[in-house]
């Protein structure tokens, strides 16, 4: 896999520059409002070229519509692109569970950066401050995808082989990065409420470069991935809020 191909967790997004006006943050359409089925625009899904696509879906449990998502030896992403209010969002809600987690998965390594499922959010960061071999990678990730790719996003995951609370740099490229929220004790099977500071989670992941704090959201896509294990990996997501 090229190095520039993880970066294509939000492909289909707009790289613009957005306005900081503090507006209210977007709303981001629920999937218990939706029919069972296909996800509906304004999601998309987003993958890479030749791999098995990852399957989303809007499905019954527990009594409500959520997004069911399972993947097997398979790659892809469901992206919602966020326009200007995304700079007043500071607050990201939702819950989420794993029935099966990916097998052999171990994010710290190329051969095992493979996850049941991820919550991602990129951020509208600067490429001219990156290095010019970063820039050439989201270049050529551009070409071969035909989408921009963006300069900063962060994957909230559950990990089997690291401690809640781990901050990771993808193996394939620092552009993405992973903050351990459940660790190999997590439960399976179970509904699990999480409530996250981003402009707290950014500083832990990215404070390195961006020490003038947290730029504007322009998306966020959930994934999830089983292409580099060839294993197989169920999922499920409820609603997602954005907050100021």
């Amino acid at each position: 896999m090229p190095s520039w191909a993880p970066m294509v967790l939000a492909l289909g997004l707009g790289m613009a520059a957005h306005s900081r006006a503090q507006t209210a943050p977007p709303v981001v359409p629920a999937f218990s409002a939706m029919a069972a089925g296909a996800v509906p625009a304004p999601w998309h899904f987003a993958s890479l070229p030749r791999k098995k696509p990852t399957e989303f879906s809007v499905a019954p449990l527990d009594g409500q519509q959520v997004l069911r998502v399972h993947t097997q030896d398979a790659y892809g992403n469901l992206v919602l692109a966020i326009g200007s209010p995304g700079s007043s969002a500071r607050q990201l809600h939702w819950r989420w569970r794993v029935d099966q987690p990916v097998q052999g998965a171990d994010l710290r390594q190329r051969a095992g950066d493979d996850a049941a499922l991820k919550l991602c959010v990129s951020f509208d960061f600067d490429a001219r401050q990156l290095s010019w071999s970063e820039r050439t990678k989201l270049h050529l990730g551009q070409i071969a995808t035909g989408e921009p790719i963006p300069t900063e996003t962060l994957c909230y995951v559950w990990d089997g082989t690291s401690p809640a609370g781990s901050v990771l740099h993808s193996p394939f490229t620092h552009r993405l990065r992973y903050l351990v929220l459940h660790g190999s004790n997590a439960p399976l099977g179970r509904w699990q409420e999480e409530k996250r500071d981003l402009a707290a989670d950014y500083a832990r992941a990215f404070g390195d470069e961006s020490p003038q704090g947290m730029p504007a959201l322009t998306a966020i896509t959930v994934s999830a991935d089983a292409d580099n294990t060839h294993g197989e990996g169920l999922a499920y997501l409820g609603d997602i809020h954005l907050l100021p």
